[in-house]
């Protein structure tokens, strides 16, 4: 039945309201949704059409009704074929694959879990009669005489359903019912009773009871309701849906493997960029006390999509501002929470909106810029640089058949050698990731695409060799400048970690006349600079160790300064390089630039562990490096490197600084 039929002047009501009511009377919505909708809609039917609060009215109840409430996508949950579609997408990345298979292991078993019913009544044919019926659809079934069984049952065991007489001996329905929902809050009751009336199952309804069957019944309504049980529990079961952190350089494939993710379970991919986001509206809508109010992103996407569960790709949440005017990421503590986001409430909704199907994903390139609260809600997993021979076969199985399809080459496709893919890798790129290579691959196939057109070329398979890359693309870019300098008073070979990756630095201390003043220079930051004033105290507080002088500062001035000064440097793990170096330069005996050093020092000399451990081996093997020093307690760090990570490596562990000063220092010249 229509709730409006004419406006308050006698006259037709207005034709939106008409759509709007037949829309509310089609659409499946939760209760409390139809409930605000037909609210809403009464309102409007008392304002007139011209005002602007009938926009907005009529704005916000379109968007409710097409809100994707309950609708959503199954899950394929073929592990083989998720597997099979992970790997052909992505090289590498066992351990958040891994993750995504347990999910989808989880979901299978949950889809296959035979469901277990206990049927109670006193009287026998009844109980045999439901447990025929019931065992024919492959459920598990036990039975109860009486009540009181019943209740020794339910604390023996975890059933999914009870269906239970009302009227029974010393212990009746009702009690078997309080005592289900009291062990399991999951767990549906149908109550039977051939003594049915209105009283009664309005009692049991208002204890939590399912459904009420009045006796005698037919033995397929009961099978009927199971059904609706199994769709209702099918409906609202959350398989413990993970929040992935993928944390790595630039490159490294995590907005892709969201992608992937989504292809793998064939669900809707939704991606939001965080980058520069300031304000918290746009994560929680706009209240609705303007025409352009709108709802946030993130139930702006959902309703785009059309399902409550894609996949939800929160790209470079590390890069999101947070200043005097507020934190933009504050709502993700209810979005990425699994407790909260059931619930969550968008302003310009007012309503809860269940966001616990929804798998979200987030990406950065470090995790320090994240604040606390938010990084517990989440899985990190460390996406880490690659290796040369990781990145040559990614070359040849991914970016290479992409580009020559990119530039029509497909008629004489070039032949890469895998020489020619070195060199393009060691010698045009240095990064943790993939980026330029690509672009790099890209640019030569482009170059061969514009030669393709000349009226002397042959349209014939070029072979990429190491002496075509450099005629393609031009004189090499990298050198290894580790291998090609000197070894010299005052400068130690460092590693650092970074959010492009690993990279290698010089460390340089000099001395000079001057009023005991420790110099630093090259944009270091706090943690920096207290490395390093940490360094000289530990050799002045050691002298007769290193054959110094005590008054060696005295009336002298030390500059420590570390290339590079446009780039903000920090972090405790150069204690090591710049106490070297200062030793060098103190005791004038050269450090070796082909060894690279990196680890915490403290005042009493110990070295502990720090992190970025793959990147940095993999930035000391691009830049020549022969040697590295690592704290004794990174061994482990070391020890889940592929071996061709570190193949022409000599890696040393030094619990103290003292281990390590005869094999970084050349003797006195």
């Amino acid at each position: 039945m229509k709730l409006f039929q004419k406006s308050k002047d006698g006259g037709p009501i207005h034709a939106d309201l008409e759509v709007l009511q037949d829309t509310i009377d089609k659409a499946h919505l939760p209760l409390y949704v139809r409930q605000a909708a037909q609210s809403e809609l009464a309102k409007m039917a008392k304002t007139h059409p011209s005002t602007a609060e009938y926009t907005i009215a009529l704005n916000y109840l379109d968007y409710l009704l097409h809100l994707p409430w309950t609708s959503y996508t199954e899950d394929n949950l073929d592990i083989i074929r998720a597997e099979a579609y992970l790997n052909e997408d992505h090289f590498g990345l066992d351990e958040v694959k891994e993750r995504i298979l347990e999910y989808l292991a989880v979901g299978k078993l949950k889809t296959t879990h035979k469901i277990h019913i206990l049927v109670v009544d006193d009287e026998e044919i009844a109980r045999q009669n439901l447990k025929h019926v019931l065992e024919k659809d492959n459920h598990v079934i036990q039975t109860a005489v009486s009540g009181e069984e019943a209740l020794v049952l339910l604390e023996q065991s975890e059933f999914d359903v009870v269906i239970t007489d009302l009227r029974m001996g010393r212990v009746d329905g009702v009690q078997v019912l309080e005592r289900a929902k009291q062990r399991n809050r999951e767990t549906e009751v149908v109550m039977i009773t051939a003594y049915a009336t209105v009283d009664s199952a309005v009692e049991v309804m208002k204890k939590g009871a399912f459904h009420y069957l009045a006796k005698p019944y037919k033995l397929e309504d009961v099978g009927n309701t199971i059904n609706q049980i199994l769709e209702r529990k099918r409906f609202t079961s959350r398989n413990s849906v993970p929040v992935l952190c993928l944390v790595g350089p630039p490159g490294t494939g995590k907005t892709s493997l969201g992608r992937s993710i989504a292809r793998a379970l064939e669900r809707k991919f939704v991606r939001l960029s965080l980058a520069g986001m300031k304000d918290e509206a746009e994560f929680r809508g706009h209240r609705r006390t303007y025409a352009g109010a709108m709802p946030g992103r993130i139930i702006q996407e959902i309703h785009r999509v059309g399902v409550n569960n894609p996949v939800f790709l929160l790209d470079e949440i590390d890069k999101a501002v947070q200043d005097f005017k507020g934190d933009p990421t504050a709502p993700l503590l209810e979005v990425l929470d699994p407790e909260q986001n059931k619930s969550f409430v968008d302003n310009y909704l007012d309503l809860s909106f269940d966001l616990s199907r929804v798998i979200f994903i987030t990406t950065a390139n470090i995790v320090d810029p994240i604040p606390r609260p938010l990084l517990d809600r989440m899985e990190v997993h460390y996406l880490n640089g690659y290796t040369d021979v990781e990145k040559e076969k990614i070359a040849f199985k991914y970016i290479i058949p992409n580009q020559i399809r990119e530039n029509a080459l497909q008629d004489f496709a070039p032949e890469f050698t895998p020489e020619g893919v070195l060199k393009i890798i060691r010698e045009y790129t240095r990064e943790a990731g993939l980026r330029n290579l690509e672009r790099e691959v890209a640019r030569l196939c482009r170059k061969i695409a514009r030669e393709s057109l000349a009226s002397d070329f042959k349209k014939q398979p070029v072979l990429i060799t190491p002496e075509k890359v450099e005629k393609y693309l031009g004189p090499r870019r990298y050198y290894h400048e580790v291998a090609d300098t000197v070894d010299r008073l005052g400068v130690a070979t460092s590693m650092f970690w970074t959010e492009n990756g690993g990279e290698i630095v010089f460390v340089e201390a000099t001395i000079m006349r001057g009023k005991s003043d420790l110099i630093l220079t090259g944009s270091l930051g706090e943690v920096m600079q207290e490395s390093a004033q940490a360094a000289l105290s530990y050799i002045r507080a050691n002298t007769k160790k290193f054959n110094l002088f005590d008054d060696f500062f005295n009336k002298q001035d030390i500059h420590i300064h570390i290339p590079s000064a446009a780039i903000l440097k920090d972090g405790p793990s150069a204690g090591l390089t710049i106490a070297t170096a200062l030793l060098s330069l103190l005791t004038n005996r050269p450090a070796r630039r082909d060894v690279a050093l990196t680890g915490e020092l403290t005042l009493s000399g110990r070295l502990l562990p720090v992190g970025g451990i793959r990147e940095k081996i993999l930035a000391a093997c691009r830049a020549g490096v022969r040697t590295v020093v690592l704290p004794e307690k990174n061994r482990a760090d070391f020890q889940d490197l592929p071996n061709e990570a570190h193949e022409d490596l000599e890696v040393i562990f030094a619990p103290t600084f003292e281990d390590i000063i005869n094999m970084v220092l050349l003797p006195t010249s």
